[in-house]
């Protein structure tokens, strides 16, 4: 699945990053449409606007439908037949929608019939990664390879925050599949344009973290065709989408748990931040060392050593496995306790899926 994002890039930055080539083979930037209304972000979330990229056609009769444009929607699709004049009243999630029951689902399968599909833009999206038998979750943030950077395949590894803000000088934007559609207020108004993100399974160095992904476009082609609504039919176009194992991710501090948090440290490499870490009060501090002391040791279990994961580097040195779960003690359970205030968990109503 994919419920939270990242869209920080100025416009003008986000314009030259989407650049593409016309039918006659011009280079061409896409045009903002109502440029004003978007709002960059280091944590979006679903009924926030977030810019997508779509034929210009779909606005403008006559207009080539090779060239496109840039436009912000809403993020959760508000499906053509709802009937109330607020769309936060809606009581299924739209945000996503699957891949594998895109044309079941009549809120999905009708735009997508009329040629309803844009490309959602981000630096990234954001995964947590539930450890067994324990309720932390930690979460990651997943985007393409830099191929503008040194050491693009270590992004997430890099030394310092001054050497993270200049890797996006050259940032290359995820680029994933969606729909659209157009909600037409009952009592009148202005239409609310709004999308969905299709998902897929995951491809397999993501499994560790979750089993869902966004579609992801890898490239100008599958971009183009996606796009290309008039020559390109709903059919064949679903054959584009599908897991990519073209993608990068580091862990990042539980500051994106809570939407609220908008700052650049939602997306920062986890290292970065190790000084930057909530401490526990200091009467805390003396009970967790006096627990430290008291506490009997047991020796751990050796267990046999797995063998190297083949997963890329960048991404699989990353990934925290899940450890053996500690018996229960008092000792362990007033730790915890003790340490529980520091971590905030994401909170967030599951309605009814779509």
């Amino acid at each position: 699945m994919c419920g939270r994002t990242s869209c920080h890039l100025p416009k003008e930055v986000l314009a030259r990053a989407c650049a593409y080539r016309d039918r006659q083979g011009h280079q061409r930037l896409p045009e903002w449409r109502d440029p004003d209304r978007y709002c960059p972000s280091y944590n979006k979330s679903p009924r926030s606007s977030s810019p997508v990229l779509l034929s210009r056609l779909h606005l403008e009769k006559d207009a080539d439908p090779s060239e496109r444009i840039i436009a912000t929607m809403r993020w959760g699709l508000v499906p053509f037949w709802f009937r109330e004049e607020d769309p936060a009243k809606l009581q299924i999630n739209t945000s996503n929608c699957r891949s594998d029951t895109i044309m079941e689902k009549r809120s999905f399968k009708v735009p997508l019939v009329k040629g309803r599909r844009c490309v959602v833009l981000a630096d990234g999206f954001y995964e947590w990664q539930r450890r067994q038998a324990s309720n932390h979750r930690q979460p990651y943030f997943i985007y393409f390879p830099q191929i503008g950077t040194e050491q693009s395949e270590q992004v997430g590894a890099v030394s310092s925050p001054e050497d993270w803000e200049k890797v996006w000088d050259n940032w290359r934007p995820l680029t994933m599949a969606g729909i659209f559609d157009c909600w037409e207020p009952p009592a009148g108004g202005d239409c609310l344009y709004s999308y969905s993100i299709i998902t897929v399974d995951s491809c397999r160095v993501m499994s560790d973290i979750h089993n869902r992904m966004p579609a992801i476009l890898d490239g100008e082609e599958a971009v183009s065709k996606w796009l290309d609504f008039g020559e390109v039919s709903a059919q064949e176009a679903l054959k584009l989408i599908g897991p990519t194992e073209n993608i990068a991710f580091h862990p990042v501090s539980s500051v994106v748990n809570s939407s609220w948090n908008n700052t650049p440290e939602c997306l920062f490499p986890l290292h970065l931040l190790a000084g930057k870490e909530l401490k526990v009060s200091a009467s805390s501090q003396k009970m967790l060392q006096w627990l430290a002391t008291k506490s009997p040791k047991k020796e751990e279990p050796k267990t046999p050593q797995k063998a190297e994961s083949d997963a890329p580097q960048w991404s699989s040195q990353f990934l925290q496995k899940s450890p053996v779960t500690p018996k229960r003690g008092s000792a362990s359970l007033l730790e915890r306790w003790l340490k529980r205030g520091q971590e905030e968990e994401p909170v967030a109503k599951r309605p009814h899926m779509q």
